[in-house]
């Protein structure tokens, strides 16, 4: 499946806000919403997430259409890693354990930062890396 990138800067701007609410309140029920998010994007599809939809339905349509697409895969497994991220986070936050609250959002924060602010997405290049590497030990096989 192909996707609009400029949809995945959007998204990893209301991420970011979001994030950094999280961040500056320490709430993991912030989090663990934000931790929904990502779970859909991840299982359901970009295009079914919030964001995602709020993207189609209130951006896009106010927009000339995009240049190229991109492959849905890379910011699919993004997303599984901002999941993680945000459960670890929203574990600290709810056990007592703020530092690993503070660490996981501020982590998942710096890397939606990134894409929202330069379109870089180090999940998406996490997922090449992996990619190549597994392509490279199946060739040997």
């Amino acid at each position: 499946m192909l996707i609009d990138p400029r949809g995945q800067r959007f998204a990893a701007a209301l991420t970011s806000v979001v994030l950094a609410a999280a961040l500056i309140t320490g709430s993991g029920a912030l989090l663990a919403l934000q931790a929904v998010v990502f779970a859909v994007g991840a299982l359901a599809g970009l295009q079914r997430s919030p964001y995602g939809l709020l993207f189609r339905v209130l951006v896009r349509p106010r927009l000339a259409p995009p240049r190229e697409l991109e492959d849905a895969r890379p910011p699919r497994f993004a997303q599984a890693v901002g999941l993680a991220f945000a459960l670890v986070g929203t574990l600290g936050f709810l056990s007592g354990a703020d530092w690993l609250g503070l660490a996981a959002t501020g982590l998942a924060l710096a890397a939606a930062f990134l894409n929202a602010a330069f379109g870089y997405c180090l999940g998406c290049e996490a997922y090449l890396l992996l990619r190549r590497g597994t392509d490279r030990v199946g060739a040997r096989a």
